[in-house]
């Protein structure tokens, strides 16, 4: 067992302050490692689920975060056991992810569980927030979910994974709906009598998913259902063999992995790297940029501001061990992202952004889920044909663009596209111009106030440049 070295340090340990709903442990930090702090009550179900081999198998197969018991002599951390886990890139929440990646991560979650039961092990919990992604490879990060499983239980998780992975993932499939606004609004996800709302009601019974997940679960959540719930009978006609569960979860699983956002058309963004308005040069130019500076900064995680599908991404990525984090508002765009990422098995996740609204510290205490700025632990940054549409399509003062992109990493690319470029032409079509002070004598101030410009170039005949700055 390692010991837990504070190395004579006196800070204390910092408790992760969304770490506090389940009383079989916690998530604390100290000297930047993350540790977790066992209960009593959680330690019999680790040591169950330990003995079981299923913990070692789902970790040496990369589906759930790596853990080692530590001996710990820190004051401030009342526990039976510390384990200790490996730092992640970047914590996401599912309000963050394209629809793409949370069907991933909910057929993922349904595998964990399938995985399980083969080793007499359930999960207690279907939160969304218990996953994470390494790439675009989904892994489980909370190793006190596992308990024994008892034959014949319920599942009582079941409405927690309708509302966090199921209902967001219909609002796509069934209405054309991006989940995310909703998702953010509320942080337990779409409830089931919402969807069973906007359903007409002869779908409810063309589906055997919407049948039995949405239709039957409202029913069951309604005030006729409630007529039943403590009935004598009750536990009698909810337990449910094994064999039975596996064959609900595999079931849920199939139909999950065959839904597709409805009515998808081509946006302006989602084709954005074969149909782009500057030309061939251009991207070469961009390109060449990009990898003289990741080569010579050599950042460990990048993020790319207005990612589209990860191609500049991608670029920064080769020669180096770089992970890429990709944000962008266009669904389709990340969908596509997503896909080619998972495909071409790259280290890029790209997640949705409305940088003129993103996401802000909440839940309890507004600590709870952290805001996207409170996250933010970029090495270097890319803002490609990116802070215009702040500017022009925002009406965020420019200064303000240029600072809050340079708050976000030590260094960085931002490219300024002008007046002439045909791109803000068309964005100001139907609108008047009122960015007087919107010019590239405005951008090179406002970035020298916040850094150097290392290198500039123009990389079209329009007059876009990019500049590589870096904080001093």
């Amino acid at each position: 067992m390692k010991h837990l070295d504070t190395g004579g340090s006196k800070e204390k340990a910092q408790r992760n302050p969304g770490s506090f709903r389940d009383p079989s442990g916690y998530i604390f930090e100290n000297e930047n490692q993350i540790f977790r702090a066992v209960s009593n009550l959680g330690f019999v179900n680790y040591k169950y689920v330990k003995d079981s081999g299923f913990l070692d198998a789902a970790i040496a197969k990369n589906w759930v975060v790596g853990c080692k018991e530590v001996e710990q002599s820190l004051p401030d951390v009342a526990a039976e056991l510390v384990l200790e886990h490996p730092r992640l890139p970047f914590i996401s929440y599912p309000y963050e992810w394209s629809f793409e990646a949370l069907k991933s991560a909910a057929i993922f979650h349904l595998d964990v569980q399938l995985m399980a039961l083969g080793y007499n092990v359930a999960v207690s919990d279907a939160t969304a927030y218990n996953v994470q992604f390494l790439g675009t490879n989904p892994i489980f990060i909370d190793v006190l979910s596992f308990k024994e499983y008892k034959e014949g239980e319920f599942w009582v998780a079941h409405r927690q994974f309708c509302e966090q992975f199921l209902n967001p993932l219909l609002m796509g499939s069934e209405f054309g709906i991006a989940h995310n606004s909703i998702y953010r609004g509320n942080l337990e996800g779409v409830s089931t009598s919402d969807v069973d709302k906007l359903l007409p009601r002869w779908r409810k019974f063309t589906s055997w998913g919407l049948f039995t997940h949405v239709y039957l679960q409202a029913k069951f959540q309604s005030g006729a259902g409630e007529k039943h719930k403590n009935s004598a009978n009750s536990k009698k006609q909810r337990r449910l063999s094994k064999n039975a569960f596996t064959e609900m979860l595999t079931q849920l699983r199939n139909w999950i992995s065959r839904l597709e956002v409805k009515n998808t058309s081509k946006t302006v963004w989602a084709d954005y790297a074969n149909d782009h308005s500057y030309a061939d040069e251009e991207t070469i130019a961009k390109s060449k940029f990009v990898a003289e500076f990741s080569s010579k900064v050599a950042p460990k995680i990048l993020w790319d501001l207005g990612c589209n599908t990860g191609d500049f991404t991608r670029v920064a990525q080769e020669g180096g061990d770089c992970i890429g984090i990709g944000f962008d508002f266009d669904q389709n765009s990340l969908d596509e992202g997503f896909q080619r990422s998972r495909k071409e098995k790259t280290n890029f996740l790209p997640l949705f952004l409305d940088a003129a609204n993103p996401s802000p510290s909440q839940g309890w205490n507004h600590r709870e889920r952290l805001s996207f700025k409170d996250r933010a632990n970029a090495d270097a940054v890319l803002a490609l044909a990116f802070e215009h549409h702040l500017a022009i399509g925002k009406n965020i003062p420019l200064p303000d663009v240029v600072d809050w992109i340079c708050s976000l990493a030590p260094t960085g690319v931002i490219e300024f596209v002008p007046k002439s470029d045909p791109m803000i032409e068309r964005m100001l079509l139907l609108r008047e111009d009122v960015f007087h002070e919107y010019n590239e004598e405005q951008f090179e101030i406002s970035l020298r106030k916040n850094a150097k410009i290392v290198k500039s170039i123009q990389v079209s005949a329009t007059g876009r440049k990019l500049y590589w700055y870096e904080k001093m």
